[in-house]
């Protein structure tokens, strides 16, 4: 596993750019218990709920949300202390922020939803479907493990994953000012091709993790990983989830295990591959992962 995590490699010619979400969507806040939660809604048709992770914001989702909001109503939020949603000083267990998502579904009307997630939207993603099953129609799980579940310690001892326990009084100091070389180092790491990260995309995510109290937060994220770890564990002993899953790793990061992982606690798992591509599979590959995503959210 960890193996297969370091193995990155050259591969195809820049592809990414931050791509604005098409003009009929709106923007609005939405307020949960404790945060204020960022959120973009547009289309029409069967709700698809889609959740990024550390290194991206909501924004990344426009390629996708471009195509599936001319037959879905796409929801997609900025996690809590990410992006334009605000930055609690408490909250950033993943149980928490699956409750946030619940709620933005409660105050759109939207009782049912397909789901989309990458990284840490991952892990939200299985609080909510596991506390919220009737609600989460189908999942397509992108590139990330769950704390707690299957391979976790082996995933915990990865050098790639320094960032786990990157934390203490001075954190925010070492950082402050830093954020475009904190967040250079995962995107040039964690890819398998670095160039596919462009300038244009590297600015645009630097400028909002430098916003006054997000790295803070951000580094919360990680810390919260010990109780994630547990309520996971919990989770998992009640049962497996049934929704059909789709589990997606990036060839040159999790791969295959991706859908070893998710069944671990689900019982209708797909598998699939991201080929030429480290994590940032948006920016990596796009089309590919738009091709993948849409193909399985057809299968009704």
């Amino acid at each position: 596993m960890v193996a297969a995590i370091i193995a990155l490699i050259v591969a195809l010619p820049a592809s990414a750019e931050v791509r604005p979400f098409p003009g009929g969507f709106k923007t609005q806040e939405i307020k949960t218990d404790g945060a204020t939660i960022y959120v973009r809604v547009g289309g029409k048709g069967p709700a698809v709920v889609m959740l990024h992770g550390f290194g991206d914001t909501g924004d990344m989702w426009a390629p996708l949300a471009t195509v599936l909001a001319k037959d879905h109503t796409v929801i997609v939020p900025d996690l809590r202390g990410m992006g334009l949603s605000s930055y609690p000083d408490t909250g950033y267990d993943k149980k928490t922020q699956a409750q946030d998502i619940a709620r933005v579904m409660d105050k759109l009307n939207v009782q049912k939803a397909d789901l989309v997630t990458h990284d840490i939207g991952n892990m939200v993603g299985y609080a909510l479907a596991a506390q919220y099953p009737d609600r989460i129609t189908r999942w397509a799980v992108i590139d990330a493990p769950l704390p707690g579940i299957g391979p976790w310690d082996e995933i915990l001892r990865s050098p790639l994953l320094w960032h786990f326990n990157f934390r203490g009084p001075d954190v925010d100091r070492l950082v402050k000012g830093r954020e475009r070389i904190y967040l250079d180092r995962f995107w040039n790491e964690l890819s398998a091709n670095p160039k596919a990260i462009d300038e244009k995309t590297r600015r645009h995510y630097a400028k909002i993790y430098a916003r006054p109290g997000a790295m803070h937060a951000a580094f919360n994220q990680f810390a919260a990983f010990s109780q994630d770890a547990s309520d996971n564990k919990a989770f998992a002993s009640k049962g497996k989830l049934t929704m059909p899953i789709l589990a997606l790793g990036a060839e040159k990061s999790f791969g295959a295990q991706q859908a070893a992982i998710m069944r671990e606690v689900a019982t209708n798992v797909e598998g699939g591959i991201i080929t030429n591509s480290g994590h940032w599979i948006m920016e990596e590959q796009p089309d590919q992962t738009v091709k993948a995503v849409r193909e399985f959210l057809d299968k009704k």
